[in-house]
């Protein structure tokens, strides 16, 4: 009988080390394309931290300081996305998002050469061709490797990327614009991506489409992933939501050194190492906290995916101009530290309510949809709107305080996306339903004893 019960038991055991080396492992895949996500952020955001300086030595104005940073880069990062998203859905995810970031980086070091604001914009379109393959299949890999019910938390952690990324930027960023120049500071931040991208290929496996939910997921064409979409309120609320806080975030997050060095005349390393701390703690707070909160607060009402965020972009509001209007520079960063907070809680919620809200055969499409809009409207936008209307009132009021009235005009897109999330969690329950009965309906309810993470051994 002792041999007979042993053989059960060495098979549980088994079963149980194989399933915690596969949950070890799935957070190891979390980790490298938070770390991809990183540096997603960090190529994104160094031409903010060193436009004062771009802008003295190609004697720029705001308008195309506004340009470069946001509309040169959104060009081809938004119109490529729907198409590299259209191959993520068919295609080893793995190997576009490694590709992605190797291009990015190589574009962001030669960044460093351009002579001009021509030269620079070429460059900043490149660095927006890699970086449309970076999220819509980065967030399909994960929602394959992480339930629904985890799914805000995981992607709250891939989030993370963005003040991580924030962080360094400012941190390494402002360091070497002091003691190197803003040329260098291209090449020193380009060129770690393409080792990341070497170590992405070798060691993150392409999982099962749809294992997580236990779902056979097939490719979706492109005139039946937007009608399937088109039948989502929320989804749409969702995205109006996440647009009008990126707004906010772009529009403040990219010309935050240009209004400490106007309005304060604090040097470089001033100015970057209390944002590279604020955007590190206070933002990765805000980021987190909305995640672990929506978490936690769904179980019971599902509509918490859109009113945590909301709340927390109310919060900006009387933050964010406090923090403009403060007559020391001091009062400016203590205020931009509940300022993040809040701006930080819509990420996870946000990003997890689209990769549940859509059928699972076409997480990527929409993912690419939703950052075609807000990152057209929002990246390309922002920038623009803050440098061109701080042209416009310098006329009368001087480059200071016509950045600090730019500004404060984002106050607007806060409110209009807690109106968004607000309007999106009452639509909520109803349409996370019908998103669950559709998927039963079309054979892609979640199987009892399916895997929680499936490897497909064809697409290393």
């Amino acid at each position: 009988m002792s041999g007979v019960d042993a053989a059960p038991a060495g098979a549980k055991e088994t079963a149980a080390n194989e399933g915690a080396g596969a949950d070890r492992y799935k957070w190891y895949v979390l980790g490298v394309l938070t770390l991809v996500y990183t540096f997603n952020f960090i190529d994104r955001q160094i031409i903010a931290i060193l436009s004062p300086a771009i802008k003295e030595e190609l004697g720029l104005s705001d308008s195309m300081l506004g340009l470069l940073k946001g509309l040169a880069f959104v060009i081809l990062y938004t119109t490529l996305g729907i198409p590299i998203a259209w191959a993520a859905d068919r295609f080893n995810r793995v190997n576009i998002v490694a590709a992605a970031l190797a291009i990015w980086s190589s574009f962001t070091a030669l960044s460093g050469f351009a002579a001009n604001a021509f030269q620079l914009a070429i460059a900043r379109i490149g660095v927006g061709i890699g970086e449309a393959g970076c999220s819509p299949p980065a967030h399909s890999l994960i929602s394959d490797y992480f339930p629904k019910e985890k799914r805000a938390g995981a992607l709250a952690v891939y989030s993370l990327g963005i003040p991580f990324g924030q962080m360094f930027a400012f941190l390494a960023g402002g360091w070497m614009l002091q003691e190197l120049g803003w040329r260098y500071a291209f090449f020193l931040v380009g060129i770690p991506g393409v080792l990341l991208a070497i170590i992405m290929k070798l060691t993150v496996r392409e999982p099962i489409r749809g294992a997580s939910d236990g779902i056979p997921a097939a490719p979706v064409k492109l005139k039946e992933g937007i009608k399937a979409l088109a039948s989502i309120p929320s989804f749409w609320g969702a995205t109006a939501g996440v647009t009008f806080s990126s707004f906010t975030g772009y529009g403040f997050g990219l010309w935050v050194v240009d209004f400490y060095r106007r309005t304060y005349e604090l040097s470089y390393l001033e100015i970057t190492l209390p944002l590279a701390l604020l955007n590190g703690v206070a933002y990765g707070i805000g980021t987190f906290l909305g995640g672990w909160l929506t978490d936690r607060a769904s179980a019971k009402n599902r509509s918490y995916y859109t009113w945590i965020p909301a709340l927390g972009m109310l919060a900006t509001i009387p933050t964010g101009w406090l923090s403009i209007w403060s007559p020391t520079a001091l009062g400016a960063f203590l205020w931009s530290a509940p300022f993040l907070i809040g701006l930080g809680m819509y990420l996870g919620p946000s990003f997890s309510l689209v990769q549940t809200l859509a059928p699972v055969r076409m997480r990527a499409f929409a993912t690419a949809v939703f950052f075609f809009i807000l990152n057209l409207i929002a990246l390309g936008g922002a920038p623009l709107w803050v440098g061109a209307l701080s042209d416009i009132l310098a006329v009368d009021m001087g480059e200071t305080t016509s950045l600090r009235v730019a500004l404060t005009t984002l106050g607007a897109s806060s409110a209009l996306s807690a109106a968004a999330y607000y309007w999106t969690g009452r639509r909520l329950p109803a349409d996370w339903d019908a998103a669950e009965r559709r998927n039963e309906g079309s054979g892609e309810a979640a199987a009892p004893n399916g895997p929680s993470v499936g490897l497909d051994p064809q697409k290393p």
